[in-house]
């Protein structure tokens, strides 16, 4: 672990030291940081040394438990994945194309993202007035047709982080085979954003769209892997998606909650610091509590990870927990500090809304439980053979 603490130490200090004052830069909207923000941060942890820093000089990755250590750090403000470029969904888009991507398909389409020179999409969510792909991806509607020298790519996609903007596009759509994923350059005249929506965060650039695709062509040379095998490839993406976002997010819950806790010492009422109220201190005791679960949640499922497995249901184990405990820290956070806590004044506001919607990316709570309980019903009737 002594490589990946060494990485952690460099992007802890490049956060706190350079990002950190980004926070209040007018370029950060209600759709995310601008992209002239994003680049100029880059520019500088390129120049620092922690652009990519979870992707090795040699194009490996970290493992999955050396990756932890060092996405919680780079989540220590929400500009700060973003600055280090280990920001979703471009981190699971390089996942993915580092798996499973042929060495053409990584030469034209990975070596950007992990310059840090592009942003990415991923293109599976699909509108719910169509009855379309969401939580559950057996519904996707898009749909692929070869016309013997393209695939032939029509639906619409709905919360697609970052399709404003972006530069690499990995689109599902089923054939008759089943689902598959496409590379495609952005931007293209065939994918059209009818909206950016209004959400609850504001941290991801070109915040998420609704898309319409139509007769967009791609050549086979940019199918990943084989007609039909689109959701086995998703799998590979997931769990390690899943994670990354509670390892981001564990990183600014431990910021809010070190903001939390220096108001609450900094801040007198009825005659004794906050921190000197029980009710006060004993919030404080939970955070610190549940900071430690998710730290240790993250290490197991990372662990299971890195063993070989899918980790289909730890991960989902993960996601429910963090980010459940994740909600209560932020919460806490908001209460401690009263009125500054609902205010914009510190990052604690954004924490507290971003973490509200991590609750959803990803796969709500309840599906993951709904999976989960399956799980159970599956191993019960196997263990009566």
């Amino acid at each position: 672990m002594s490589r990946a603490q060494d990485i952690a130490d460099r992007v802890e200090a490049f956060v706190r030291q350079v990002v950190v004052p980004y926070e209040r830069d007018p370029r950060c909207g209600t759709h995310g940081p601008s992209d002239d923000l994003l680049h100029e941060m880059r520019a500088k942890a390129r120049a620092a040394g922690v652009l990519t820093p979870h992707v090795l000089a040699d194009g490996s990755h970290l493992t999955q438990r050396e990756t932890a250590i060092v996405l919680i750090r780079s989540g220590l403000s929400p500009l700060g994945p973003l600055a280090v470029n280990t920001m979703a969904p471009d981190e699971g888009n390089m996942y993915l194309l580092g798996k499973v991507g042929t060495p053409a398909q990584k030469q034209k389409f990975l070596a950007p993202l992990v310059a840090g020179d592009v942003r990415s999409a991923f293109f599976m969510t699909e509108p719910a007035s169509e009855n379309g792909a969401g939580s559950d991806p057996s519904m996707m509607q898009s749909t692929a047709e070869f016309d013997g020298t393209h695939w032939v790519v029509n639906g619409r996609k709905a919360f697609i982080t970052g399709a404003d903007g972006a530069r690499v596009g990995i689109v599902m759509a089923k054939s008759t085979d089943g689902a598959c994923m496409f590379l495609v350059d952005l931007p293209d005249p065939a994918i059209t954003i009818e909206r950016v929506l209004k959400t609850i965060d504001s941290s991801m650039p070109g915040g998420h769209s609704i898309v319409r695709i139509e007769n967009l062509r791609v050549p086979p040379e940019q199918m990943l892997g084989q007609s039909g095998e689109g959701f086995k490839y998703a799998q590979v993406r997931l769990s390690p998606a899943r994670l990354s976002h509670c390892m981001r997010w564990l990183g600014s819950c431990i910021r809010a909650n070190e903001i939390a806790v220096d108001y609450a010492n900094r801040r007198q009422a009825f005659g004794k610091a906050l921190i000197d109220h029980e009710g006060i201190g004993f919030m404080l005791a939970d955070n610190l509590i549940e900071l430690k679960q998710c730290e240790l949640m993250i290490d197991w499922c990372a662990g299971v990870l890195d063993g070989g497995s899918l980790g289909t249901a730890e991960s989902s184990m993960a996601k429910v927990a963090v980010s459940e405990a994740l909600m209560h820290i932020a919460d806490r956070c908001v209460q401690v500090m009263g009125g500054t806590g609902v205010s914009q004044d510190t990052i604690v506001e954004q924490v507290f809304r971003e973490i509200r919607a991590f609750r959803i990316y990803d796969g709500p709570t309840e599906v993951h439980k709904f999976s989960l309980a399956k799980k159970i019903k599956r191993d019960w009737k196997a263990a009566l053979i």
